[in-house]
């Protein structure tokens, strides 16, 4: 029996949609406003309980599909088959046969730091290309974003010191998302990850330590675990020994007077269990040249808790909070048509309309507030605009960047912030103002709404 495998290429990226997107593009074709210029802004109206920001990632994913957005005649031929196609104008099939992605992309860079209704990426575009593209970018800005705000919040709780590490991928939301998740802990700060697909194919080297059952396998079969810590260093000198899986401290001590006899040498171990805090204290004073790792179900929460409890921890192996995380709820929403601003006024979900630009301004190196205006706005004294043209007419502006630019990016985007919008609990809210222009735009908009 043959399992169909599910796994979406560059090749697939043009059903990679929900069928909403797909029914609307054949609706506008028929009522021949296909072609219109529509702009669509990425953002989310709020965020997460106790962030106080969000790091913008995922742009890089994005830029890909809109340069390989296509439609094969495999992809036609599936949509016919539906047969929810059957009344589509012929000129709907037409553009999926012969487009492809022409339009413009503004977006604020990887790495930059962003808050509630600031648009990650515009989309500038004819209305069915436009349209389109909504459920992928949002997939991958949303769930990147995510993961790369809660790199940053460990990063800054643990210090630039700490080593970190990204151990998601059995825990992320799918293989293509674990790719993805370690891309984005990188970008925002983290050191390595264990999943050496995503290393191998971001030029990193993968880190990892061992698994308890290898201990198990060795203690069982050849009668103590010290038989596994000797036998992984025969093939991987120096590698983190995992000494938690029976008695953490007889571990250590054991270990130490082996040190001590020069009989091997252990330059990091990995606690994945009890009180951290004590076995750490335990295991440093009797190896105090080792580096320790600590590992399960860590979060920034839990480690400000160890730090300020004494616990003598050098670096940590992030998992299941890192890649699950607080979810980013991320919408695209038609901001202009033609040139006519337009706005949703839903309760609870009200938009802002108009093509926007972020402008933040700084004092001494430290953002002290942002302006969301228009981008005909100019920028006043001492204002940046984050939104810069990555896409023209189809056509890539700029390289993709490494990752170490990204995560530098991220660092400084995060270190300008006040110290009372970092607090990982009960953020300050940090000042977003917006401009006159947009305001009145908006006051226009609204009374002029059918």
């Amino acid at each position: 029996m043959t399992y169909p495998t599910l796994q979406a290429t560059a090749e697939d990226y043009g059903l990679l949609t929900d069928l909403y997107q797909l029914t609307m593009a054949s609706c506008y074709v028929g009522e021949g406003m296909a072609d219109r210029i529509a702009s669509f802004e990425l953002f989310t109206r709020r965020l997460p309980a106790n962030y106080g920001y969000l790091v913008a990632m995922g742009l890089a994913q994005a830029i890909d599909y809109l340069c390989n957005l296509r439609f094969s005649d495999r992809h036609l031929a599936a949509l016919r088959q539906t047969g929810l196609f059957d009344q589509a104008p012929d000129g709907f099939w037409q553009r999926l046969k012969d487009g492809a992605f022409t339009g413009d992309v503004w977006a604020v860079p990887e790495g930059t730091v962003v808050f509630a209704n600031q648009p990650l990426l515009r989309v500038e575009a004819p209305l069915w290309q436009a349209q389109i593209a909504e459920t992928y970018l949002l997939n991958t800005l949303n769930y990147q974003t995510l993961v790369a705000t809660r790199a940053a919040r460990l990063r800054d709780v643990a210090g630039p010191a700490a080593r970190l590490l990204e151990f998601g991928t059995r825990r992320a939301f799918s293989p293509q998302g674990s790719l993805w998740a370690a891309r984005a802990a990188l970008a925002a700060g983290l050191d390595d990850t264990s999943n050496v697909l995503a290393a191998v194919q971001l030029g990193r080297k993968p880190a990892g330590t061992m698994a308890h059952a290898l201990v198990m396998v060795f203690a069982a079969l050849e009668g103590s675990e010290d038989h596994a810590f000797e036998a992984f260093h025969r093939y991987f000198p120096g590698a983190a020994l995992l000494i938690d899986t029976y008695d953490t401290v007889a571990a250590a001590e054991r270990l130490a007077v082996k040190v001590q006899q020069g009989q091997t040498q252990v330059a990091s171990v990995r606690l994945d269990s009890g009180d951290l805090v004590a076995l750490s204290k335990a295991v440093r004073s009797r190896l105090p040249d080792t580096k320790i790792f600590a590992s399960g179900d860590l979060d920034e929460y839990e480690i400000a808790r160890l730090q300020a409890a004494g616990a003598k921890i050098d670096g940590y192996g992030l998992g299941t909070k890192l890649v699950t995380g607080d979810p980013v709820n991320g919408v695209y929403k038609l901001v202009d048509i033609d040139g006519i601003a337009v706005m949703k006024e839903s309760s609870s979900k009200a938009t802002l309309p108009g093509r926007k630009q972020i402008f933040r301004r700084y004092e001494g190196g430290r953002a002290v507030g942002d302006r969301l205006g228009l981008t005909t706005d100019p920028p006043g004294p001492d204002e940046q605009p984050l939104l810069q043209l990555v896409i023209k007419q189809g056509e890539v502006l700029q390289p993709e960047e490494e990752l170490e630019a990204i995560a530098a990016r991220t660092a400084h985007s995060v270190a300008s912030l006040p110290d009372s919008v970092r607090q990982i609990e009960h953020p300050a809210t940090y000042p977003v103002a917006l401009s006159e222009a947009l305001v009145d735009l908006a006051a226009r908009t609204r009374r002029s709404a059918p």
